[in-house]
């Protein structure tokens, strides 16, 4: 997978007074190869472009898991602040991916309660899994959208891109047999420097 920028989307900045949201889906995830990063790709509702964001793994398996229509035991992070908002009588209006300053996206969550509009800084991955556990909308900003593109070569194979289902403990593993193998099977060098 090939990402590449239009203009300098490593130091965008939106306006708030000029900004014009632009409607978007989660169209899927995807591990990049070259650097082992997950990446969540959005497409705007009526339109091609595609809007590449760099997640963590967490973050990915948090928006895979409801993607699949899969449930935990008990409440993951996302599910939490879900009820904790119900729980106070509010309700995520919509999410706004709302600029990117030196390769780091930001969004606001618009949370409703008592007719009063309340926005929450918040990092694209989790507004993004938590606006998916809400049925809420999501939107991008249009010079974001126009910023920053993402092109796939023809001659990618399945190898180049591989999506989070391939990679990340099934639903049928993730509390079972296969994740504990799975933690087995690491070594204290994937987790960083590690000197014993």
């Amino acid at each position: 997978m090939e990402v590449t920028g239009h203009g300098r989307p490593d130091d965008f900045l939106a306006s708030e007074d000029t900004s014009v949201l632009v409607e978007v889906r989660v169209q899927r995830l995807a591990l990049e190869q070259a650097t082992q990063a997950w990446l969540v790709i959005l497409q705007e509702l009526h339109g091609e472009r595609l809007l590449p964001i760099w997640i963590g793994g967490p973050e990915a398996y948090a928006i895979d898991r409801h993607m699949q229509e899969a449930e935990a035991a008990r409440p993951l992070t996302h599910d939490l602040l879900c009820s904790v908002l119900h729980g106070l009588g509010a309700s995520l209006e919509k999410v706004e991916i709302t600029k990117v300053e030196k390769h780091i996206f930001y969004a606001e969550l618009v949370v409703c309660r008592n007719g009063e509009m309340i926005r929450v800084d918040a990092r694209p991955s989790d507004s993004i899994a938590i606006a998916l556990r809400t049925s809420a909308r999501i939107f991008a900003n249009e010079q974001l959208l126009e910023a920053v593109s993402i092109e796939i070569a023809e001659e990618a194979s399945p190898a180049d891109l591989q999506f989070l289902a391939d990679s990340l403990p099934s639903v049928e593993d993730s509390g079972g047999e296969g994740l504990a193998e799975r933690l087995r099977r690491l070594n204290p060098e994937d987790f960083g420097r590690f000197q014993p």
